[in-house]
């Protein structure tokens, strides 16, 4: 790519709402799972026995099972939110910063 068409999609408006847009998704959806995992080992570390509880009387299936099953769901949710966005919204924007811009 040559500098001038560098500039040129550099100064676009449309490029720099695609760059804070995917960088606003990625910090947020980063900081959602790692909030998560950080609290629930914090949880685990500090505090054993609220997931160390049985889900019911005389279970041995904990509270811990359940909660972590559901973590590792919603992260791949999570994950698969932003490879939507990644495929539909950026991906458009991208098309049409480079078909105004080449």
């Amino acid at each position: 790519m040559s500098q001038d068409i560098y500039r040129r999609v550099e100064a676009d408006p449309a490029f720099r709402e695609l760059k804070s847009s995917r960088n606003r998704l990625a910090v947020t959806l980063s900081v959602l799972v790692l909030g998560a995992y950080y609290g629930f080992m914090a949880i685990v570390a500090f505090a054993p026995g609220i997931f160390g509880q049985p889900l019911f009387a005389g279970s041995t299936l904990t509270l811990g099972i359940p909660v972590g099953a559901a973590l590792i769901v919603g992260s791949w949710l999570l994950t698969g939110w932003y490879v939507r966005c990644a495929n539909g919204q950026f991906d458009r924007l991208t098309r049409e910063i480079v078909e105004r811009n080449t």
